[in-house]
């Protein structure tokens, strides 16, 4: 498994972050072909190597060149629709959405402003839109998997913003980086593992930017320790900033995890929700399974039963992370009749998979391969992109099927 760990002693920002992974060998012109793809203008990716404390790093700068519209679309519903009619790749528009909306979940809660009213007030939205957006497409392009980070350096001091002097780390920094805990203070069992580990070694400036925190907590598969790996490649980024007695820069790890994971948990837990139904119209269930899809949900299934008195129902069951739990409780509660539900934690083990593009004489399709050591256990095509290709070519979809399960 191909994993990136993110070396954070100088702090993390959406710049020094892109600035890594283009030095770990992601090709400017290729970014800058997949950023086109969010079909927004007015703005250049400038990449140069520059020295910091004496050592070599890749500094990223956005330079905007004329006044659009999307310069100040700072709001969440901007942002929405600027990346769901992008025509990036599914996973990289979903990673993103998530992304953006940790950053505004902090931004409302620390201004005091509803979620949908919130925006972006340091920040500029082409700018935090290359940067996470950019992380996203130069992780993809690498094939990282997994991403891990050390304890997060924060700096210390003063920052100056639109609302005066403010202390660091800066209010949504902190509230996007802090653990969330129950009503009984304690964290939640499918969070312990992910808590963002934080500190500060007194460097007296803003180290870790709103945007470099978001982009870890919801990439990040864990904090610590470099974990047992064999390194390919490093990247070196770095921000304007300049120290005499410490380089300030944020370097990432690339390379093979030698953690064996067959039969390994792929996470610490998930989280299970079930609920028995009775007496909702069955139509209804194909609407609240897409919804909780697309709110996160690794997996939605029904199971048709016989409740007391004879009654038939259905037990909807849904596998979550932890920290996806309330939200996706909250959408069963308004998609459904059920007044009650039951949730728990529970380990999981799971094969090593990949996503592999394979063409076929009627297109390219994506293929799950599951492995079980070195060995392949199974190959499936994705369906979805074979029933595309069926519409397409007006074939049987069976036919497109069998003929994707062939190709190597």
């Amino acid at each position: 498994m191909k994993i990136a760990y993110f070396d954070c002693s100088s702090g993390i920002s959406g710049d020094m972050c892109l600035g890594a992974l283009i030095d770990a060998g992601v090709p400017v012109k290729k970014l800058e072909k997949e950023l086109r793809k969010l079909h927004v203008k007015g703005y250049k990716l400038i990449s140069q190597k520059v020295k910091r404390a004496g050592f070599r790093a890749t500094k990223v700068g956005v330079i905007e060149n004329s006044k659009l519209k999307v310069q100040s679309s700072k709001k969440w519903s901007d942002i929405e629709r600027i990346i769901k009619a992008s025509s990036l790749s599914e996973s990289v528009k979903q990673k993103g959405l998530k992304i953006f909306k940790g950053l505004f979940e902090a931004e409302a809660k620390v201004h005091g402003e509803t979620f949908d009213k919130a925006h972006l007030h340091e920040l500029g939205a082409v700018d935090c839109l290359v940067d996470i957006m950019g992380t996203l497409i130069c992780l993809e392009l690498l094939g990282i998997e997994e991403a891990y980070a050390s304890p997060v350096n924060l700096g210390s001091g003063f920052v100056k913003t639109k609302h005066g002097i403010l202390s660091v780390p800066a209010p949504a920094t902190i509230e996007i980086l802090r653990c969330k805990v129950q009503d009984a203070g304690m964290p939640r069992p499918a969070e312990q593992g992910r808590g963002c580990k934080i500190y500060s070694n007194g460097t007296p400036f803003e180290l870790t930017t709103p945007t470099g925190a978001v982009i870890l907590k919801e990439l990040s598969s864990g904090f610590g320790n470099m974990p047992d790996m064999i390194v390919e490649s490093i990247g070196v980024g770095t921000g304007n900033k300049d120290f005499k007695e410490k380089a300030n820069v944020l370097r990432v790890f690339i390379g093979e995890s030698r953690a064996a994971r067959v039969y390994q948990p792929s996470a610490p837990a998930v989280t299970i929700i079930e609920t028995t139904i009775d007496d909702m119209n069955p139509q209804i269930y194909e609407y609240v399974m897409e919804r909780l899809f697309k709110a996160g949900a690794l997996d939605v299934y029904l199971t048709q039963l016989i409740m007391k008195k004879g009654r038939p129902g259905i037990k909807l069951t849904v596998l979550c992370n932890g920290k996806d739990k309330d939200n996706l409780m909250k959408i069963i509660f308004e998609e459904t009749t059920t007044i009650g539900l039951r949730f728990y934690e529970a380990n999981r083990k799971t094969l090593d998979r990949e996503i592999k593009q394979v063409k076929t004489k009627f297109g390219k399709v994506s293929i799950k391969v599951s492995r079980l050591g070195n060995m392949i256990v199974r190959r499936r095509p994705e369906y979805e992109d074979c029933k595309k290709l069926a519409k397409k070519m007006k074939m049987p979809l069976v036919e497109v099927l069998k003929t994707a399960s062939k190709v190597s």
